[in-house]
């Protein structure tokens, strides 16, 4: 039995609180990294970082106003290497 995480960890929701960007993960884990770690959504107006689409099933997040994509497998990896 393999317990490693999903090869394409799919996003369900994103939230902003307080510097943070909270994306919560199909299957039931919760990310959590800082916005300073991503220039054009920590200098968005809260109206430009709430307008998102999840792209690709869930796999990337899409600001259309801010031209941002960020990819779920790269968050997840730069929150394990930061931690």
């Amino acid at each position: 039995m393999s317990t490693s995480a999903p090869e394409n960890p799919l996003a369900i929701s994103v939230e902003f609180a307080e510097g943070v960007m909270r994306v919560a993960l199909q299957d039931g884990r919760a990310l959590e990294v800082p916005l300073g770690w991503f220039p054009r959504l920590q200098e968005a107006t809260p109206e430009e970082r709430e307008d998102l689409r999840l792209i690709g099933g869930g796999v990337g997040i899409h600001w259309p106003q801010l031209d941002e994509d960020l990819s779920v497998r790269a968050l997840l990896y730069r929150a394990e290497s930061a931690a």
